[in-house]
């Protein structure tokens, strides 16, 4: 397409210099990917000022700019250079809908199915992958462990990556043949655009606890990042949403979109009971239509019945039946790093994701209900650098009232000392039942192998994360390799 054409797709406030009548070869919002022919975006972002970077995008052959700052390059270099400079309000706005339109609209051509929540969202886009595929159609699915388009795994920094790559990733699926997109959709896109002018046919609201305060500041602007992916729904799209959760009438009430609740709550839509669970999976029924439906999943604990409830309510909603929607749940594989059970003999180790207050109190309930005081439980875990920092103490708290023993460790220290981040995680605690680890991988292997031979160890905080990162630098690390070694010896 023409340069004039995507010009006329964008909330311009002044263009100088010269609008070639050329075809756009590409959108880029970092300037060492550009190349001749293409716009360059001068996003500001937390670390760098992509405005910084304009002269390197015209001298790799960028044919428009587009910038927020008028002053940050004179106005004399687009016009000696035969380049256009585009000034708008909002360089994330301007990325979103430019690269919409020059991805052809993909996600009007496809249905889309956005994720929200504090916890769940994972989890969830796999039920929901599984079932889709089930029944007869092909998926793609954006999220925190890896994108996919159906079989193919494409990996990813992001949770929900910027628009973009998002408008690109979306043409590729629809491309390929998919009929499906599956997105978790992260407060973080929300307010910074990402996910701006997509299409979505529903959306999905999971649950809302404490998380990101680092960001958002408090939890009432947690809550209103949240509310975005809703409130910009149209009336021809779908909420599904967790009844049973404080902020589920709040999160709808201004959306026009069509209304679908779920939960244990009496007059939820999808009614969910008679939840039991064992290290082995997961049982319980969905009431829907006054009709009763038996679900089974080997994934472990009761905020799976909600995940995978979340996933049978869109997947009926978006017109496939609910028998489809049981066997797709039953034939989910385990999610990496999310309540990952491991261990053939009497111990077991459990490699969870759960980072929040809510998810740690959560995945240490569903032990306890599980061994019900028959074998000790043990809690490895630590808190991330650089992020919020209210939430150390709190789960200190939890972590040493509902385990026998704590081990307190590293996570991902990040940019600050570990040691100050333990000190914060110890002002929680009342009891003395911790013990402090620094050293992740001697925290774990303590926790294996000086324990009872029936333990049941909970390590929490980095589920299928890869890496350790320490001082800006990213060291491969795996829980559960770590845990597998030490289980083996």
């Amino acid at each position: 397409m023409e340069l004039t054409d995507l010009i006329n797709r964008i909330s311009i406030s002044q263009i100088v210099g010269e609008v070639q009548r050329q075809d756009v070869t590409g959108i880029y919002y970092d300037s060492r990917r550009v190349i001749k022919g293409s716009v360059f975006v001068a996003i500001k972002g937390f670390k760098s000022d992509g405005h910084k970077f304009i002269l390197d995008a015209l001298n790799n052959g960028a044919l428009a700019v587009i910038l927020e700052d008028n002053n940050s390059v004179p106005d004399e270099i687009f016009i000696h250079n035969r380049k256009a400079k585009i000034v708008v309000k909002d360089c994330r706005i301007a990325l979103a809908q430019a690269s919409n339109y020059f991805f052809k609209e993909p996600s009007s051509k496809l249905k889309l199915i956005g994720i929200t929540g504090t916890n769940g969202k994972t989890t969830t886009t796999y039920y929901l992958k599984s079932i889709v595929e089930r029944a007869g159609y092909k998926a793609g699915l954006v999220g925190t462990i890896s994108n996919y388009i159906g079989d193919r795994e494409i990996k990813t920094s992001l949770t929900t990556p910027e628009s973009n790559d998002m408008n690109e990733l979306l043409y590729q699926m629809h491309s390929e043949g998919c009929s499906y997109a599956i997105m978790e959709v992260s407060s973080h896109s929300l307010i910074l655009k990402r996910v701006y002018g997509l299409n979505f046919r529903s959306a999905v609201f999971t649950n809302i606890t404490s998380d990101h305060l680092d960001f958002h500041g408090n939890l009432e602007e947690y809550f209103k990042a949240k509310k975005i992916l809703f409130d910009n729904l149209s009336d021809n799209s779908d909420i599904i949403y967790n009844k049973d959760d404080k902020n589920g009438q709040d999160i709808i009430k201004d959306s026009k979109a069509n209304a679908y609740s779920y939960g244990k709550t009496q007059g939820s839509d999808f009614l969910i009971k008679n939840i039991s669970f064992n290290l082995s999976g997961t049982s319980f029924v969905i009431q829907y239509k006054a009709k009763d439906y038996l679900i089974n999943t080997m994934l472990v604990g009761g905020f799976n019945a909600y995940n995978a409830c979340a996933a049978f309510a869109t997947a009926v909603i978006n017109g496939i039946s609910p028998e489809i929607a049981a066997i797709g749940i039953r034939n989910t594989k385990q999610v990496p790093g999310r309540f990952e059970v491991i261990g053939k003999g009497p111990k077991k180790v459990i490699i969870d994701y759960s980072h929040t207050p809510d998810s740690l109190e959560k995945a240490l309930s569903a032990l306890k209900n599980i061994v019900k005081e028959q074998n000790p439980v043990y809690t490895v875990f630590g808190c991330g650098g650089n992020r919020d920092r209210t939430k150390r103490p709190v789960m200190g708290k939890i972590a040493s009232e509902m385990s026998n023993k704590i081990f307190i460790t590293s996570d991902n220290p990040r940019d600050e000392n570990p040691l100050e981040i333990i000190k914060e995680i110890k002002a929680g605690i009342t009891k003395n039942n911790f013990e402090v680890i620094e050293n992740r991988e001697e925290a774990i292997k303590s926790a294996i192998v000086k324990t009872e031979s029936n333990a049941v160890i909970l390590v929490a905080g980095k589920g299928h994360e890869s890496y350790q990162e320490i001082r800006g630098v990213r060291n491969h690390f795996s829980d559960r390799e770590i845990v597998q070694k030490y289980l083996a010896e």
